[in-house]
């Protein structure tokens, strides 16, 4: 029975896992761009729910709210700042995102202090699901199940929409795509905008489970960059395969080896790329 609850929560953090890094494999696939700043918005996402909550709101209202509020400020800080240093090398991405990343961090401590908080989960899923002698709580469940029906419809929406095929073509020729008329510009402030949106709701989703604290970013975009390197840069299936392994490993050492249960998922990305540079479904 351990091991299934360890198996089930691994199943829960790999898909929040996903979330994280399918928003950040999209932003690079289509944009290029090196954005050490998606943490923040996962963190932003986090801290905006706990708001919202203790402010009275409902978890459904609190949750979907803040998803939206941080894809429109990423796509503000697209439009104003990032926009302007796509065309630098990456060293430029990463000062600038790196830069961004620690003032909403500290804009997180100015708000609502150094001390983190905790989020309820919605009074509806507060019970726990009881089958035999195994005890699990409802919450993660909602979790597993609302993540997989999302990276259904996001796998539709980039593969089997008009959309999606527009990006997937700004993807590979953006001269082409402005020469068939497209706004470019505008295309990629809604693809970040969509990939800092996911991590925003990535932060929501989380809250309940984990709490909050102003420094919950650093950790999240260290296992972003661990999944999009094992799944391949630019991957939508190898974020969600990456996404599941990293999760189902690192739960299930927390019971066989707790001090190693980050270092594994290290040691993992470590071994992929030394037998897949490109990663796990990556392209040249």
């Amino acid at each position: 029975m351990t091991y299934l609850f360890q198996i089930l929560n691994g199943l829960g953090l790999g898909m929040l896992y996903f979330l994280l890094a399918v928003g950040l494999s999209i932003i690079f696939g289509l944009l290029q761009f090196v954005n050490f700043a998606h943490g923040a918005f996962y963190l932003l996402g986090a801290y905006l729910t706990y708001e919202g909550v203790e402010r009275g709101l409902s978890f459904w209202v609190a949750m979907p709210l803040a998803a939206l509020v941080v894809a429109g400020v990423a796509g503000l800080t697209e439009r104003l700042l990032l926009r302007r240093v796509y065309k630098l090398p990456h060293t430029f991405h990463i000062l600038v995102t790196v830069g961004l990343a620690l003032v909403v961090q500290e804009a997180v401590i100015i708000v609502w202090g150094p001390i983190g908080g905790n989020v309820a989960p919605p009074e509806a899923l507060g019970g726990v699901m009881i089958l035999g002698d195994f005890v699990y709580p409802e919450y993660r469940l909602f979790v597993i199940g609302f993540t997989a029906i999302l990276a259904a419809g996001l796998w539709w929406l980039l593969d089997r929409t008009r959309l999606g095929a527009i990006v997937r073509a700004g993807s590979e020729s953006p001269s082409n795509m402005a020469l068939l008329g497209y706004d470019t510009h505008a295309i990629n402030t809604a693809v970040f905008a969509l990939g800092a949106g996911l991590a925003g709701l990535a932060g929501a989703l989380a809250a309940p489970i984990r709490g909050v604290e102003p420094f919950m970013g650093v950790e999240a975009l260290g296992i972003a960059f661990v999944v999009v390197v094992i799944g391949g840069m630019g991957s939508y299936a190898g974020a969600l395969a990456a996404g599941l392994l990293v999760g189902i490993a690192q739960s299930l050492m927390a019971t066989l080896w707790p001090e190693g249960a980050r270092l594994v998922i290290y040691l993992g990305m470590a071994g992929i790329i030394m037998a897949m540079p490109r990663g796990l479904f990556g392209r040249a």
